[in-house]
């Protein structure tokens, strides 16, 4: 039978489908389709997108069976399984076990369908899941649970599998990354986990982390992002915001000073590492002021690669009950901090032609360089240069956010 995997949402969901589509292979031998959407519920544009994606799946598919699983299953499943498109809910912690899809038990390996998609350039591979702090903005913890972590030989398996199939690149992948080990015996560090597996794979050339909390970073993790050289320069922080009452207001752990101190420590032992962020407009309190010190982050920061989120009230949290934000403010406000980025990073660009860049090459003759900067490929490419494959370019130019060689 034909199995579809729709992914919404974080990298998280992405490795998540992965794996589901290798589990689900072995429900292939049955009749009907199986049509699966893996849903995202971090704000509410993403559970509109979850909805839009069900109909469009219903349409293509009408006969098949239709599943959700994913966070909004867990937070909106009354909502979802009232959907007439909808045949069943999975939760979202039962996703990958082969028992809610009655299929028999598999080792995971790598699915074909990455292969054939995304010609396999880079493993993802999930290390923790769920997340055990209380942001008053955030529902992720209603739909994944508390953390939840993997044992570093769980972790070293993964990566066997996907070394073996010729990746260049692993990201590590996690609701709360650096919360991993936790709940772990001893409570092992983030670092430690990263430290196994460069010395457990000698011959991986990219080890990326996907974001993480700066208020957990260990001094492991630390000296691992500032010199290791297979620890790639580049560092997405889950910053949510520059003023340090609306940090407080969210609940987070760091304050502005925090965020400073730890990317000047860094840039300082490794001045090409880039910045990352993400970053919430329009947090309920938020004035003209607050607002100001979020933008001035930006700048102070160097942050490269943003993901700027209007604020969204959702059910449930405490920040829905604060006072809230107009909707065409957070609007404005979301654009100012896109254009504030766009300015840091078209300089960021700018400062790399000439010089030569490690790139992995992906499908599309793109690439992304160690520090995450996309290049486009050389026009005559040897044959032997397939995606997955690391090559040395060296940009002449920007074009349209794009360096060239």
């Amino acid at each position: 039978m034909t199995v579809e995997v729709h992914s919404l949402g974080c990298r998280l969901n992405i490795s998540e489908s992965e794996t589901l589509r290798g589990l689900l292979r072995g429900a292939e031998d049955q009749p009907e389709g199986l049509v699966v959407v893996n849903s995202c519920a971090v704000t509410a544009e993403a559970v509109r997108q979850t909805r839009q994606a069900i109909r469009r799946a219903r349409k293509a598919h009408p006969d098949a069976r239709l599943i959700v699983t994913g966070c909004a299953a867990e937070v909106e499943r009354a909502m979802l399984a009232a959907m007439p498109e909808v045949d069943g809910i999975v939760a979202n912690t039962a996703k990958l076990d082969p028992r809610a899809w009655n299929v028999p038990p598999a080792p995971i390996a790598p699915s074909p369908g990455l292969t054939a998609r995304r010609a396999y350039t880079r493993g993802f591979v999930q290390v923790q899941n769920g997340c055990d702090h209380a942001c008053t903005f955030c529902v992720i913890p209603q739909g994944r649970g508390p953390s939840r972590s993997r044992t570093v030989a769980e972790v070293l398996h993964d990566l066997a599998v996907h070394i073996d199939a010729g990746v260049n690149e692993i990201v590590l992948t996690g609701v709360d990354l650096t919360s991993w080990g936790g709940d772990l015996p001893g409570s092992p560090r983030l670092g430690t986990l990263c430290e196994a597996i460069l010395a457990r794979f000698p011959g991986l050339p990219r080890l990326r982390l996907s974001s993480i909390d700066g208020a957990e970073v260990d001094e492991t993790l630390f000296a691992l992002l500032a010199s290791e050289p297979r620890v790639m320069p580049h560092v997405h922080l889950s910053l949510q915001h520059g003023h340090d009452l609306i940090l407080k207001r969210m609940k987070r752990r760091h304050s502005r000073a925090d965020a400073l101190e730890l990317v000047s420590g860094l840039r300082a032992r490794r001045p090409e590492i880039a910045i990352g962020a993400d970053l919430i407009a329009g947090f309920p309190t938020e004035d003209e002021e607050a607002h100001a010190a979020n933008l001035s982050i930006i700048e102070e920061l160097q942050v490269v690669h943003g993901h700027v989120f209007p604020y969204s009230q959702r059910p449930g949290t405490p920040a829905a009950r604060m006072p809230q934000v107009e909707a065409a403010t957070i609007r404005s406000r979301a654009g100012e901090l896109r254009e504030k980025i766009a300015g840091t990073r078209a300089n960021w660009l700018t400062g790399l032609i000439g010089q030569p860049l490690s790139v992995l090459a992906e499908r599309g003759a793109k690439g992304h360089a160690e520090n995450f900067a996309p290049v486009r490929l050389p026009g005559r490419l040897p044959d032997h240069v397939q995606p997955g494959t690391l090559i040395r370019v060296t940009p002449a130019r920007v074009v349209e956010g794009i360096l060239e060689s």
